[in-house]
C-alpha cells in the first residue's frame, strides 16, 4: 500500500483559492495520495511568515510574494518557488460612496471603463489639493501584491502619482469594507467577494475592474517552500495534479452552483452564495441599478490560467523596481524569473497529458483578439491580453521597459 502524503497549505478567504479548496473538498488531492490540510489565515503576512518558519508547506499565495521573498524583501524571507498559477483576474477597484459622487461629476460613466475613471479621479485630486484638503487613501492586500502593483499602473498611467497625488496602506482583504465604512480609507483594490460585498451593504461601488486594467492577467499562484519541494517532489508533483484537475472542475460552468456553495461555507469565506454569483458570471455590480457585463473577468481554467508564466514573474519585478521596492540587476531579474518554475510544472502533468505552451515566456498585451497557439496537447487558447493604456511588456527587452516606466 503507498503511504499518503501530509500537506499542509495556508489561504486567504477570497473567492481565487477555489482551486485548492476544490481539490480538498471534491477528493482531487486525496486520490493523488494526499491528506490536504487546509488552515484559513487573516493575513497575507501571516501566510507569508508561516511558511517561513515551515508551519505551510505550500499557501494559497500573492503572485508577487514568492519574488518578493526570493529577492530579499520580507522580514523573514525564505526561498520559495511558484510551480503554479491558480487563476487570472478577478480583482476591482472599489472607492466609498462619497468619491464615487465625485467621479461621476468629474465625467466617470459607470461602464468601468478604467481611462475614465482614472481621468475623473485624476479631477477630483486636483480639486482636493486646490482645495487644501487631505490625501484621499487607498488600500491595497499587501506591498508586494498584484493588487498594489496593478492600482500603482492604473494610477501612474491616469496621471495620478501613487505615493504623491494619493496614499496607499495594506489592509487585509476581509477588513476593507469595515474600513471603507469608518472612513478610514477612500477606496481599495481587492479580490471578490470583498469587492461585492461594499456594493451590497450601500458603502462602496466598483469603478474599473483588474480584467479591464490588464485582461487576462496573473493574480494567485501556488507558493510552495523550495526546501520542502526539492525534499518532496513526489508530494508536490501529486499537489499539481489534484489542483490542475480542480482547476478543470472550477472551471465547468455546470458547476457553478456547487462551487458557490462550497466556497461560501463558514470555513472558507463565510458569506452568502449569492455574493460570489458576480465573480463565477462576470455579471459585475457596479453599483444599486447598475450592473456591467466583463469578459474574462475571473478565469480559473482555460487560457493557460494555471501556467507559472515567466513573462509574469518578470512583470511583477519590473514594478517592483519601478515603486522603488528592489533595484535593477542581472542578477535580481534572474531571481525573479526563476521564481516561477515551469519545468516543475511541466513534469508533475506530463503522466496525465496536460496541454501545455511551448514556451516559458511570452510577451504580454501584445494580444487584441484570443488566439490559438501550438501546445504539447492539441492547442491552447490565449488572450486577449491588453494593457489598458495600449502598452506591451516583452521580457527580452526587460531593460528598456524599466528605463521607459522611469521616464514616464
Amino acid at each position: 500500500m503507498t503511504e499518503r502524503m501530509d500537506v499542509t497549505l495556508g489561504f486567504m478567504p477570497l473567492f481565487d483559492s477555489a482551486v485548492v479548496v476544490v481539490a480538498a473538498e471534491k477528493g482531487f488531492a486525496s486520490d493523488e495520495g494526499l491528506d490536504l490540510t487546509l488552515v484559513r489565515e487573516t493575513s497575507w503576512a501571516n501566510i507569508r511568515d508561516r511558511i517561513a518558519v515551515g508551519h505551510f508547506q505550500a499557501a494559497h499565495m500573492l503572485a508577487p510574494m514568492p519574488i518578493a521573498s526570493n529577492l530579499g524583501l520580507s522580514p523573514l524571507s525564505t526561498p520559495l518557488i511558484t510551480p503554479m498559477a491558480l487563476n487570472l483576474g478577478g480583482n476591482a477597484i472599489t472607492v466609498s460612496n462619497a468619491l464615487y459622487d465625485e467621479m461621476l461629476g468629474e465625467g466617470m460613466s459607470q461602464d468601468l471603463d478604467p481611462h475614465r475613471a482614472g481621468a475623473a479621479l485624476k479631477a477630483v485630486v486636483a480639486n482636493r489639493r486646490r482645495l487644501g484638503q487631505p490625501q484621499l487613501r487607498f488600500a491595497v492586500v499587501h506591498f508586494h501584491s498584484g493588487h498594489n502593483y496593478e492600482l500603482r499602473y492604473w494610477l501612474a498611467a491616469c496621471g495620478i502619482l501613487p505615493d504623491q497625488d494619493v496614499e496607499i496602506v495594506a489592509v487585509p482583504p476581509p477588513l476593507m469594507p469595515d474600513a471603507l465604512m469608518m472612513d478610514r480609507i477612500d477606496g481599495y483594490c481587492v479580490g471578490d467577494p470583498w469587492n461585492t460585498v461594499s456594493v451590497d451593504r450601500d458603502i462602496g461601488r466598483i469603478v474599473t475592474v483588474k480584467a479591464k486594467i490588464w485582461r487576462n492577467s496573473p493574480e494567485k499562484v501556488l507558493g510552495v517552500s523550495k526546501r520542502w519541494a526539492d525534499a518532496n517532489r513526489p508530494a508536490l508533483d501529486a499537489l499539481l495534479r489534484a489542483c490542475y484537475r480542480a482547476a478543470q472542475w472550477c472551471g465547468n460552468t455546470e458547476n457553478i452552483e456547487e462551487l458557490a456553495g462550497i466556497m461560501a461555507a463558514r470555513q472558507y469565506l463565510g458569506v452568502e452564495g449569492r455574493l460570489l454569483l458576480p465573480e463565477l458570471t462576470g455579471h459585475i455590480i457596479a453599483a444599486p441599478g447598475v450592473a456591467v457585463d466583463v469578459d474574462d473577468f475571473f478565469v480559473l481554467d482555460h487560457k493557460a490560467a494555471h501556467f507559472p508564466w515567466q513573462s509574469h514573474a518578470l512583470w511583477f519585478y519590473s514594478q517592483m523596481v519601478r515603486w522603488g521596492h528592489c533595484t535593477h540587476s542581472q542578477e535580481n531579474s534572474l531571481i525573479a524569473r526563476d521564481s516561477y518554475r515551469p519545468d516543475i510544472y511541466r513534469q508533475a502533468l506530463k503522466p496525465i497529458f496536460a496541454p501545455m505552451p511551448g514556451a516559458n515566456l511570452k510577451v504580454e498585451g501584445a494580444l487584441s483578439t484570443p488566439q490559438y497557439i501550438g501546445a504539447t496537447v492539441g492547442r491552447l487558447m490565449l488572450g486577449p491580453d491588453g494593457f489598458f493604456d495600449g502598452r506591451i511588456f516583452d521580457p527580452d527587452r526587460l531593460d528598456d521597459y524599466i528605463t521607459a516606466q522611469r521616464l514616464a
